[in-house]
């Protein structure tokens, strides 16, 4: 099982408050079956340049005492908040996950334009990025009669959704429907703490399982093994 999206680093940003609650939340995960997960820490445009965002990165993760610590492979990585420009951003190449050129893209949770839409799949082209799509679930209801969402799908860009989504009673129906249709490539805890928002993967694993089978959960473990073939094979991973 592959994490794609979570903020356990320590003091990094809206997730973990202490190297003891990153630890936890490694220590958990690993438990529930995770055998790789990426720190994907927010990365705001606006905010701080890329060489800030990775020099925090950096000192975050060097507090985790991994070496005395039970975890899962962990990768580096960013969650990037969409800028207009951000296909021009030569430096946004560092801020992919860690041995490959994927980059997690947050969308505005207000409607979209075609121009936003253009933009971020303009990252191929003129950056040679594979940009892949955070929480797809909390964009539907604003996206709704646009079709951007469905123009992503037909571009190949592939979407992420968060544990979350098969937990809760009002959305696991339409969170099957779509993993069902083809509309959901990767998972991701999107874990923040230990407390509201703790790692929760192999529950929404587990609900997949029961209601969908194996094959489906081994078509997601597939897809997520295709992004990493390189940084596994190569055992690049922490």
């Amino acid at each position: 099982m592959i994490d794609f999206h979570s903020h356990f680093l320590p003091r990094m940003d809206d997730g973990s408050s202490s190297v003891e609650e990153s630890l936890e939340m490694l220590r958990s995960s690993l438990e529930q079956g995770v055998e790789v997960m990426a720190a994907t820490p927010h990365f705001y445009a606006f905010r701080e340049d890329p060489d800030s965002f990775l020099e925090r990165r950096a000192a975050a993760f060097a507090k985790l005492p991994l070496a005395d610590a039970p975890h899962p492979k962990l990768l580096l990585g960013a969650e990037v908040y969409y800028f207009d420009g951000m296909s021009h951003s030569e430096s946004l190449r560092r801020l992919t996950l860690e041995g490959t050129r994927y980059i997690l893209i947050e969308m505005p949770f207000s409607r979209w334009s075609e121009h936003m839409v253009d933009e971020v799949l303009r990252l191929r082209d003129r950056l040679r990025l594979k940009p892949y799509l955070a929480h797809i679930e909390r964009y539907l209801h604003a996206q709704r009669g646009t079709g951007y969402i469905d123009r992503f799908l037909q571009e190949g860009m592939l979407i992420q959704c968060n544990a979350e989504f098969f937990l809760t009673r009002s959305t696991v129906r339409k969170a099957l429907k779509m993993l069902r249709n083809g509309q959901i490539h990767i998972l991701g805890s999107d874990a923040h703490n230990m407390a509201e928002r703790a790692p929760e993967l192999g529950n929404a694993v587990s609900l997949i399982r029961s209601e969908l089978g194996d094959r489906v959960l081994e078509d997601l473990d597939a897809n997520g093994r295709a992004m990493l073939q390189s940084v596994l094979a190569g055992g690049n991973v922490q």
